[in-house]
Order: structure tokens, then C-alpha cells, then sequence
């Protein structure tokens, strides 16, 4: 029996994955633990594979208009799917961090600083841009190591707390790669790269039981519609100024998950 409730909190989620690639995991995570009182190990859990899910959908909506840059997201994968096993294996197949009494600050803290990020993007990459034209050479040398250095980060806060393979992820790239991500294929990119991700921190949690199946069934009938119409949204207009909106949502949010 599908929920509505979350379902409508899917929908909202996706569409703005789709239109922004942003809210698969620092949205959807806060709203799970603030909103429905959801234990931290099973919001996350369910989140990782809502997450995924949720972007096939949407990066295949992409991938029909040819703006996901493979190579970036290659050397993503490189250094995000590595230490997102890593910690897994770590955390014992999800016996250790259900005892892990910081998570809801981790996820509170992360999601502050990508809201930040993306409040601040702009200047960002204006930074990054005069670094890329001042002193070329150098600065697209350092790109291929820096790109897997971003993505191992990545890797190790997205497996222990489901949030910013899309959030913190696109402030990354728009940093490291000021001149090729234009809004579409910065969004298109960013999805591509969450999913096998999602899918690899996921997988210990799924072997040890904490998705929550009908949650996520009822997330995803919500975010399947959604996010197909977000992503076409998403392919003829800029989304700039919703995402400092949803930076502006998400730091309240965070501070919430911090304090609440």
C-alpha cells in the first residue's frame, strides 16, 4: 500500500533532482528524519536507493540530449566508488554505524556546508575561472588528480550519511571545471556520477536490512513522474535561481537536523 505522504515528499525531491540534480540526498534525508521521525541508519539506507533510482530515470532523460561529460564523470568514479566500498566494508555491513551516535550532526553539518557551496557558487566560479585563464597550463594539469581527489571525498560522505553526490558534487565541478559545465551538462554530469554510487554505499545496508521497502516504494511513486518532468524542464531553462533558493531551504534545514 502506497504512502502518500511520501510520496508527495518524493515528488518534490525529484523534480528538483531532475530540474537541478541536487535534493537526492540532502534534501530527502533531513525531510525523512525531521518530518517523518525516521531512525538516522534507515533514512539514510532508504535514501541511498531512492537516490538511485530516482537519477536512472532522470540521467537517461539526460544522456537523449548528449550533455553528460563522460570523462569527468570517470574520473569521479575513479576515486568516489573505491572509498564508498571501503567505508562500507568498514562499517561492517551496517552493524557499527546504527551505533554511530553522531549521524544526525554529520548529516546536519554536510548539508549546511553544500548548501553554503551552492549559495556561493557563482563566486566560485568566478574564482576558478580566473585561475583557469591566468595560469592555464597548470590549473588543467591538476584537473584529472583534484577530479579524483573530489570524488573520493565524496565517496566517504555520501556512504556514511547519503547526502552530497549531487549537492556538494556540482559545487565541486563547477570549481574544477569552469569553463565546460554550462547548467545542463553540470546537471547532467552530476547525476550520471550519484548512481552507481548511491548504489555501491547502499549495498550494505541493503544486506543488512535497513532499507525500508514500502518507504521507498511509496518515495519512488512520488519521483519517477517527477523528475522526468524536472529534467525536461531541465533542458530549456536555467535553474540557477532555484538552487539559491534550496541552498537558502537547506541551511535552515541543516541547522534544524543540527539543533532540532
Amino acid at each position: 500500500m502506497i504512502s502518500w505522504d511520501y510520496s508527495a515528499a518524493g515528488a518534490v525531491t525529484g523534480f528538483l533532482v531532475g530540474l537541478t540534480g541536487v535534493g537526492g540526498g540532502a534534501l530527502m534525508t533531513p525531510i525523512l528524519l525531521l518530518v517523518f521521525g525516521i531512525a538516522p541508519t534507515t533514512a539514510i539506507a532508504t535514501d541511498l536507493w531512492f537516490a538511485a533510482l530516482t537519477k536512472i530515470v532522470g540521467a537517461a532523460i539526460h544522456h537523449q540530449s548528449g550533455q553528460i561529460d563522460w570523462q569527468v564523470v570517470k574520473r569521479l568514479w575513479t576515486g568516489s566508488l573505491p572509498m564508498a566500498l571501503l567505508v562500507v566494508l568498514l562499517l561492517a555491513l551496517g552493524e557499527t554505524i546504527s551505533k554511530v551516535g553522531w549521524l544526525n550532526h554529520a548529516i546536519g553539518g554536510i548539508v549546511i556546508i553544500t548548501a553554503i557551496g551552492m549559495l556561493f557558487s557563482h563566486k566560485l566560479m568566478a574564482l576558478a575561472r580566473r585561475k583557469r585563464t591566468g595560469d592555464a597550463a597548470r590549473f588543467k594539469s591538476l584537473q584529472p588528480a583534484l577530479t579524483v581527489m573530489a570524488g573520493a571525498s565524496l565517496g566517504v560522505i555520501v556512504a556514511l550519511t547519503s547526502v552530497g553526490a549531487g549537492a556538494l558534487g556540482s559545487v565541486m565541478l563547477v570549481y574544477l571545471y569552469p569553463l565546460r559545465m554550462t547548467p545542463h551538462r553540470l546537471v547532467a554530469t552530476d547525476l550520471v556520477h550519484a548512481i552507481p554510487l548511491a548504489i555501491v554505499a547502499g549495498l550494505g545496508y541493503l544486506i543488512a536490512g535497513k532499507v525500508d521497502g514500502h518507504m521507498l516504494l511509496s518515495l519512488l511513486a512520488g519521483s519517477i513522474p517527477a523528475v522526468i518532468l524536472g529534467s525536461l524542464l531541465a533542458q530549456r531553462a536555467t535553474a540557477s535561481w532555484i538552487k539559491r533558493v534550496l541552498s537558502l531551504v537547506l541551511i535552515l534545514v541543516g541547522l534544524k537536523t543540527l539543533y532540532g
